[in-house]
């Protein structure tokens, strides 16, 4: 018998009191919201947002959360992130909760919370999250889980820098492709180029996939669930027009899918001259030009004209298809969930949360 169980047998042989999430934190307001406009590149304080990466960006305004556990919670993205530094809170979406009872730990709610499954259309989510129960065992049992789960993130955590490593050497090598110093090509807009517009909304979204299912493609950096029908053919690159943490995101769907109201489908006007998967790895290579062309006010916007005057430069076709190649490669290396660290990450992840499902399920009181 581990430790754990032992600790169980002892403290709670029959069963735990399950509170919700709203009697257990409360969500505290900042000071200063920082507009995503506003971020910088360095600075003394990190900014949290409710993005997929876990700083957004930097401030050196003064008026920050001070050093504290809290547990951030992403009201449109439902991404969820423990902070124990101090801090800026980025725009707006972003729910920032502590602890408000001893029974409590953060690090153990924050699991918890990362462990809820919520829709992921683009709408508000807090007031479902704060609702929902979940188990309070023993504060030593609670501690034992937070040591179990943080050694499955340390090992991710070392494996992800390796890969991050090897994406910088192939955004690199992606630049110095693209670059034509010394290969003739010709300057066009995306405009003139691609067709692009936004999809529609399926009458059914699914969570999770079932046979025969298609991805549902919409704003955000990852798809939004699965449908049984599709509205766009393969070969066709995706970037968000609209929403919190996904403009500026490029994605390549190689088979049919499902093109939702929130994201711009983008395919060559002729294949003679550019290929689609060649325009896909220039936009990939031109996202501080997609985000300079964002609007704020209200939920970030991109609209098709402006993200129409995105200039790309155009080598013969043999080039292109040599480029897109390589390309290929290096990004089947750094993103290939069946090869290499991307498959051990992979790997680790599932562990890490079947074994995160096995350990935060109690048997009710």
């Amino acid at each position: 018998m581990n430790k754990l169980d032992e600790l169980i047998k002892e403290l709670c042989p029959d069963g735990v009191e399950y509170m919700s999430i709203s009697d257990l934190s409360r969500a505290i307001t900042p000071k200063i919201k920082i507009k995503s406009n506003d971020y910088l590149t360095d600075g003394i304080y990190p900014i949290i947002d409710q993005g997929q990466d876990f700083i957004g960006g930097y401030t050196n305004i003064e008026d920050v959360f001070p050093k504290d556990e809290y547990i951030i919670f992403g009201d449109h993205t439902c991404v969820v992130k423990f902070v124990d530094f101090s801090f800026a809170q980025g725009a707006d979406g972003v729910k920032v909760l502590k602890v408000n009872s001893p029974t409590i730990l953060p690090k153990y709610l924050f699991y918890c919370m990362a462990n809820i499954k919520m829709d992921s259309s683009y709408a508000r989510h807090w007031s479902k999250m704060k609702a929902i129960k979940i188990p309070v065992p023993h504060t030593d049992i609670q501690r034992e889980i937070i040591n179990i789960l943080d050694s499955f993130t340390e090992l991710t955590a070392e494996l992800t820098a390796e890969l991050t490593a090897r994406k910088q050497q192939y955004e690199y090598y992606r630049d110095s492709l693209l670059s034509f110093r010394e290969i003739k090509s010709e300057e066009k807009t995306l405009a003139e180029i691609a067709n692009f517009k936004t999809g529609t909304k399926p009458d059914k979204i699914l969570e999770d996939y079932t046979d025969n299912a298609f991805y549902y493609v919409n704003a955000g950096t990852i798809p939004s669930g699965y449908v049984m029908s599709t509205n766009k053919e393969g070969d066709t690159v995706t970037t968000p027009s609209r929403g919190q943490g996904g403009i500026g995101f490029v994605g390549y769907q190689g088979k049919s899918f499902w093109l939702g109201p929130l994201c711009y489908g983008i395919r060559t006007k002729n294949p003679d001259i550019v290929t689609t998967k060649y325009i896909y790895y220039c936009l990939c290579n031109q996202t501080n030009d997609i985000l300079a062309r964002k609007k704020e006010g209200g939920t970030p916007s991109l609209n098709a004209v402006d993200l129409g005057t995105i200039k790309i430069s155009i080598p013969c076709l043999e080039t292109q298809h040599k480029i897109v190649d390589v390309l290929d490669n290096f990004e089947a290396i750094c993103n290939d969930f069946n090869i290499g660290l991307p498959a051990e990450i992979a790997s680790r992840q599932q562990q890490y949360e079947y074994y995160r499902d096995k350990l935060l399920t109690f048997k009710e009181k």
